[in-house]
């Protein structure tokens, strides 16, 4: 009896945890990046936060806050070209170890 009772607090312990995960706020599903004058750049969020794992692989140039990419470049607290830089190394590290990776050029990303 004494088994069975701990075996349903373990698993109602890991029902509420996994239920924690996932209610998280992993933010939007897709955020739309200023660009410049070359156009926004539309990035899927969810499908990078499913391929890469890591949120610190980004978010290691800016917090985690809807709209700061614009509020840093305003500041002049980001590089110009910055954040595209670690994106396109990111996807050429990837194609070179051939595997899936996002586009590499100007128009695959930018849109106007």
């Amino acid at each position: 009896m004494k088994r069975q009772t701990n075996i349903i607090i373990l698993m109602a312990g890991f029902l509420l945890f996994s239920t924690f995960l996932w209610a998280q706020n992993k933010g939007a599903k897709e955020i739309i990046v200023p660009g410049g004058t070359t156009g926004s750049v539309p990035f899927k969020h969810h499908l990078h936060q499913n391929a890469l794992k890591d949120c610190n692989l980004c978010h290691n140039l800016f917090p985690q806050t809807a709209g700061i990419v614009q509020k840093l470049k305003d500041e002049g607290k980001l590089e110009k070209k910055k954040v595209m830089n670690q994106c396109q190394k990111c996807h050429r590290e990837k194609i070179n170890a051939g595997l899936k990776a996002g586009p590499v050029s100007c128009r695959g990303c930018h849109v106007k």
